[in-house]
């Protein structure tokens, strides 16, 4: 329990992640038609409309990974103490986000791009917080 306490901010983010990442691969695992046909009108009119099949597919491997290590990362933390998986799953977290952020800035959806932005911050800083 002390490395619950002492390990706090860390563990809520993580949560934070969990929560956005493996809810959101889901949703693409459950509604993969209705994913794929909102983007491709989404990204019609952009470079990447040939390959949103192929996008779609690697994010949401990158999104699942992210939350599942993350998800990993808070049992080490509260029962080990240790960060690593945490930190691996927030820099890929980071990384998913920036993959979405350029696709919505691509797709010139700037208020999307925005929401994206507001993701970013906490992962980034989780990553700044566990690489000590």
């Amino acid at each position: 329990m002390e490395h619950l306490f002492s390990n706090v901010t860390e563990i809520l983010l993580l949560f934070f992640l969990v929560i956005t990442f493996v809810q959101s691969g889901l949703d693409k695992i459950v509604d993969w038609g209705g994913n794929l046909s909102w983007l491709k009108g989404h990204f019609a009119e952009s470079p990447l409309k040939n390959i949103v099949p192929w996008l779609l597919g690697i994010i949401l491997v990158i999104e699942v990974i992210a939350g599942m290590l993350c998800a990993i990362g808070i049992y080490q933390f509260v029962s080990l103490g240790e960060s690593a998986l945490a930190f691996y799953g927030a820099i890929l977290a980071c990384a998913a986000l920036l993959m979405l952020l350029f696709g919505q800035r691509m797709a010139k959806d700037y208020d999307g791009a925005r929401t994206i932005a507001i993701y970013f911050i906490p992962a980034i800083f989780l990553v700044f917080l566990l690489q000590s």
